[in-house]
């Protein structure tokens, strides 16, 4: 958002009128799709899969969601190009079909 305002100065008998531009930082709500599995530990493991090498991990669901959100942006931070992307197009992708169990016959 851009704000102006405008500032009357007044020298002798001359007004000057200054325009001063405010850039107000836009923010924006991004929305990832993110993996959440308990290990055999009991360790909550988060995953990204739209944001290469975006994972963490954490004892409990209530860490490992905040700690998957400082990773999201510190991934956002280093590569530009990635962040680009996103603010080009904030939803969550992939879109989110089904996760399955699928047995196999092994021998």
């Amino acid at each position: 958002m851009v704000v102006y305002t405008f500032q009357v100065v007044k020298q002798g008998t001359l007004l000057w009128y200054n325009i001063v531009l405010i850039m107000k930082k836009q923010t924006r709500i991004l929305q990832f799709k993110v993996i959440i599995e308990q290990d055999k530990d009991g360790i909550f493991v988060a995953s990204v899969p739209e944001l290469p090498g975006c994972y963490t991990q954490a004892k409990t669901l209530e860490e490992v969601r905040e700690r998957i959100k400082e990773v999201i942006n510190l991934v956002l931070e280093s590569d530009k190009d990635i962040k680009k992307d996103k603010l080009s197009s904030p939803q969550s992708h992939p879109k989110f079909f089904a996760i399955e169990d699928i047995s196999l016959t092994y021998a």
